[in-house]
This record gives C-alpha cells, sequence and structure tokens, in this order.
C-alpha cells in the first residue's frame, strides 16, 4: 500500500510538472507576439531582444517538455536505459540556445549604441509591464521543480532571466519616456546579453560534464578508494569508473581484489556493506564490481579501456 501511494504522489507531480510545462509554453507565446509587434512599432531594440529570448523561452520550454515525456519512458531490449538522459540533452540544448542569442544581442545593440533612434516608451513600457506579470507567473510554476531537476532548471532560468530583462527593459522605457535617454535601450540590451552568456555558460558547462561522463564534482575518488580498502578482506580497489547517468543517478563500476580467495556468499556480504558506505556518504546509488583473486592486470585507481 505504501509502495502504490508513494507511485500515485509520484504520477500526480509528474502530470502537474507537465501542466505548468505546458501552460508556460502558451503563456511565452502570447508574450512573445505582443513584444514582436510591439518592438516593430515602437523601434525599441531591448524590446525586440526580450521578444527574441521570449521566443527562446518558448523552444526551450518545448524541448524541456518533451524531454520531461520521454524521461518517464521505461527501459526496453533496445533502450536499456530508456530515455533518462533526454532532460539533460535538454539543458545542453537549451544552454547552447541562451549563449547564441545573447551574441546576437550584443553585436546588435553594438550596432545600436552607434546609431541611437528614437523609441515610442509608452508602448516599451506596458509590454515589459505585460512580460513581467506573464514571466514571473511561469518562473512561480517551475520554481520548486528547478531545484531538484537539470531540465527544469534550464527552463526555469530562461524564464527568471526573461523576467529580469522585463524589468530592466521597463526602466529603460521610463527613462526613455521622461528624460528622453534613447541609448539606454541599446544598453540594456548589451547589460541582459552579458548576463545571458554567463547564466548560459555555466548550465552549458554542468550539463557538458554530464553528458561526457565526467566524474560528479562532489566524488572524492581518492577518499572512496581509502574507505573500501579499509574494509577486512579487501586488498584494493581499482579500475574506477564514476559517472552520472541523469540528476537522480550516481553510477560506480570498478575491480575490486581481495586478499584471499572468498566465497560468492562472502562477497554478497562486503558487496551489501561497500554499496552502503557508497550510498550514505557519496550519493552513489548504482555499484557494480567485479571481484578478484591473484589476478594480473593493472591496478590504478584509473585504467583507460
Amino acid at each position: 500500500m505504501i509502495k502504490t501511494n508513494a507511485h500515485n504522489h509520484s504520477y500526480s507531480q509528474d502530470k502537474l510538472t507537465g501542466r505548468n510545462l505546458l501552460f508556460s509554453i502558451l503563456l511565452n507565446i502570447g508574450i512573445t507576439t505582443a513584444q514582436v509587434i510591439g518592438g516593430l512599432t515602437s523601434g525599441s531594440l531591448s524590446l525586440l531582444s526580450d521578444a527574441l529570448h521570449n521566443f527562446s523561452d518558448v523552444l526551450s520550454l518545448i524541448v524541456s517538455f518533451f524531454a520531461n515525456r520521454l524521461a518517464k519512458k521505461e527501459a526496453s531490449i533496445k533502450r536499456t536505459f530508456g530515455f533518462k538522459r533526454a532532460e539533460i540533452m535538454a539543458a545542453f540544448i537549451n544552454a547552447i540556445s541562451l549563449v547564441v542569442i545573447a551574441i546576437i544581442l550584443v553585436l546588435e545593440a553594438i550596432e545600436r549604441l552607434q546609431n541611437p533612434q528614437e523609441i515610442s516608451a509608452r508602448v516599451v513600457i506596458i509590454l515589459s509591464i505585460i512580460a513581467i506579470f506573464g514571466n514571473g507567473l511561469s518562473v512561480l510554476l517551475l520554481r520548486r521543480d528547478s531545484k531538484v531537476n537539470m531540465n527544469m532548471r534550464s527552463a526555469y532560468l530562461h524564464l527568471i532571466t526573461d523576467l529580469m530583462a522585463s524589468f530592466a527593459v521597463l526602466i529603460g522605457g521610463v527613462l526613455m519616456k521622461f528624460y528622453k535617454l534613447f541609448w539606454v535601450d541599446s544598453l540594456l540590451t548589451f547589460a541582459i546579453a552579458i548576463y545571458l552568456i554567463f547564466v548560459g555558460y555555466d548550465l552549458l558547462r554542468k550539463s557538458f560534464k554530464v553528458l561526457m561522463l565526467y566524474t560528479p564534482d562532489t566524488i572524492k575518488l581518492k577518499e572512496i578508494v581509502s574507505r573500501i580498502n579499509a574494509l577486512p578482506k579487501v586488498k584494493s580497489i581499482h579500475h574506477i569508473h564514476v559517472w552520472q547517468l541523469n540528476e537522480e543517478e550516481t553510477h560506480l563500476e570498478a575491480h575490486i581484489d581481495f586478499n584471499i580467495d572468498i566465497k560468492v556468499s562472502e562477497f554478497g556480504e562486503i558487496l551489501n556493506t561497500i554499496e552502503d558506505v557508497l550510498r550514505d556518504k557519496f550519493g552513489i546509488n548504482h555499484v557494480t564490481l567485479q571481484p578478484e583473486f591473484g589476478k594480473e592486470d593493472n591496478k590504478d585507481i584509473i585504467v583507460q579501456d
């Protein structure tokens, strides 16, 4: 009964996450359309840049939505891991889009700074307020999931940076309306773009590490080796690989050499102890060990396969 309730709770949360993403997609399509029309009629580059960023939000949310659904598909003979990496792929794609969009905005802002243009500040103010409310609602919807899921975090970052950009555009609109400082529009665009590059690069770096099977930053291999080598009957653990399949699963595989020729049942007991240590101390929840006795192989901690 307890398992059934946990499953139902997880299923309900999955449905809620999907619904929140879908609502955010529709909301951002509306915001983007309004900002493109407003940017073209007002002549505001910062409003158009915000629209472009919003459009990237739409794309990133769509990618995140389908990745979220794919990740829940069960494993099969052809896909023994299922689609558990779909969300990491989505985060990687979204991060690239953030950086590319930011570079485009930087180039546009520099060009506009050299040739400032008069802008309809009233339209900028109205549409930036609409964008603030729309993006603010989307941010609230995804905030909880963003703390535990890299895919949701990538979508959340897209939205929260656009929320900040909309606030900046609003301030720029006020300065243009009352002080005729039209160059502020280009300056804000430049600032938004630089911020996007920093945010996008950080997410790109983290998702790239997972995709390339890097050892997670929190894992201290030498400490793992010293703890396991200190166990009775263990001679050495070597040929270690540690990687993340996704944000929920961290895997370790290794060879473990014993001082004596132990029974299979004894190895099972030692394996249970090792699994407990790796789970409780290092957050590793999938362990595969190859037992050895007197085997002549490379005993280095890390061995290139």
